[in-house]
């Protein structure tokens, strides 16, 4: 800290609700930078469990300010709905505010979504979760998109219902989009500016106040590099830039800001979508994985392909973040293996790549593996680094020396006191918990692998 960038270094699903609920003990501000309720983080403390999808992980903070930033899209009814269920629970939202310039997404949105996914066929589905957002970002980048801000001025909010009606009308025809009645959308409007006007800030004085006071800031990404509009495997990534070069800009930071970015990554790699996916396991290990890993999607429910750790695409992904730092997760998953592998490069055609080359060439790519021993031995109540066992220290190490970036912490199982911290108690300022002092580090980075 002082500002914190959390993103994803694989496909997505790294576990990086957790790790942000973790730091948010110790945060100020906790703003969640792109994306929408089309992915959610599972996150386990002493209040229960809980799969958020738009609101940020700090929530569970109550001394901590939680953004929905600017590059977020926000669809009311869900919003409304998850901030229900939260103080259902017991959990107050009152510091939860969203950023005027967050996009709408709007009922039609999840409409045209689904209708597009099911007129592409066979490898040209993109696997969307259908919550709209490729045609909200659509809108936002043809700005003909309404914004969160705009249900402050109702007559503003319905000039530009009109005017988006009328730009997508050809689309709606053709898709066969169920009939839209303006006056309709305009009564949902209504009821969401009285449900939410108290929330609508610009967040550009908020944010400059909280600079200039040094608070502590995290900022949380959804999903992972590998799903990233531009560095993703295009097409089928999201549409949105879950990287820490977007992070600044989706919260309404200045670049300059950015202080440290932690890399989430599992011990093994996972994906929910089409593309390709070269480690991904369809033999018994795959499915020990799944099974093991509860690995089905927070938000869909859908079984999440399954596969050893790619480190190529985790060196790639850390490069791109310029991660400071790796959170690696779920490590007590791999408690019961004998035997663990880490693709360390790609087979293509007669070429071995140590890069992760363009989606043509990636979708034709073969695995190079390298193995090495299990544990076998559980980890989940180990709080400490050398309470972890020696072969599981050493596999750490490989994944630290494949990302390029230092461990930072460990997860040992979903709850959030189920850590092993490597960061010195005065970085985070979050729970200690068996925190180790810098000469420990050297310590630890000095084990090295086979």
């Amino acid at each position: 800290m002082p500002v914190t960038a959390i993103v994803g270094v694989q496909w997505g699903d790294e576990g990086k609700g957790r790790i942000v609920d973790w730091l948010a003990q110790g945060a100020d501000l906790t703003i969640r930078f792109q994306g929408g309720d089309n992915a959610g983080h599972t996150v386990i403390n002493d209040r229960g469990s809980f799969g958020l999808h738009l609101v940020p992980s700090g929530i569970f903070n109550p001394q901590t300010t939680c953004i929905i930033g600017t590059g977020c899209a926000v669809n009311p009814d869900r919003l409304l709905a998850e901030l229900a269920g939260l103080e259902d629970a017991g959990v107050t939202t009152r510091g939860l505010v969203v950023s005027s310039r967050a996009h709408l997404v709007m009922p039609y949105h999840p409409e045209i979504d689904s209708l597009q996914e099911a007129r592409r066929s066979g490898g040209s589905r993109i696997g969307t979760t259908k919550r709209g957002m490729g045609p909200v970002y659509t809108d936002k980048a043809a700005r003909c998109g309404l914004r969160v801000g705009d249900l402050l001025h109702p007559e503003y909010f319905a000039e530009r219902l009109h005017a988006a009606l009328a730009r997508n009308a050809r689309l709606f025809a053709d898709l066969g989009v169920t009939a839209i009645d303006p006056e309709a959308l305009l009564a949902r409007a209504t009821a969401w500016r009285a449900a939410l006007a108290d929330r609508i800030v610009d967040t550009v004085p908020l944010l400059q106040a909280a600079l200039e006071r040094s608070d502590r800031i995290v900022l949380e990404g959804q999903l992972g590099v590998m799903r990233d509009l531009d560095w993703g495997t295009y097409p089928f990534v999201t549409s949105s830039n879950p990287s820490a070069s977007a992070a600044a800009s989706g919260a309404g930071l200045p670049a300059t800001a950015l202080s440290e970015v932690i890399g989430v990554t599992k011990v093994y790699t996972t994906a929910v979508g089409a593309g390709p996916f070269p480690v991904e396991l369809h033999d018994a290990d795959g499915r020990r994985l799944q099974e093991i890993g509860r690995e089905f999607g927070v938000t869909t429910g859908r079984r999440r392909r399954c596969g050893w750790l790619d480190g190529v695409a985790l060196r790639y992904a850390c490069w791109l973040n310029g991660v400071t730092g790796l959170a690696v997760t779920k490590l007590d998953v791999l408690d019961t293996f004998e035997e663990i592998k880490i693709c360390i490069g790609y087979r293509w055609r007669g070429q071995l790549l140590h890069h992760v080359p363009d989606t043509p060439t990636f979708a034709e790519v073969e695995p190079v593996w390298e193995t090495w021993p299990g544990w076998c031995t559980p980890t989940s109540d180990v709080r400490t680094w050398d309470g972890l066992p020696k072969a599981a220290r050493r596999y750490l190490h490989r994944i630290s020396k494949l990302a390029g970036a230092p461990l930072r912490l460990v997860s040992v199982g979903p709850e959030r006191e189920q850590l092993v911290s490597l960061v010195p108690p005065s970085e985070f300022e979050a729970p200690q918990g068996g925190a180790l002092e810098p000469a420990a580090l050297e310590s630890a980075a000095g084990e090295g692998g086979r």
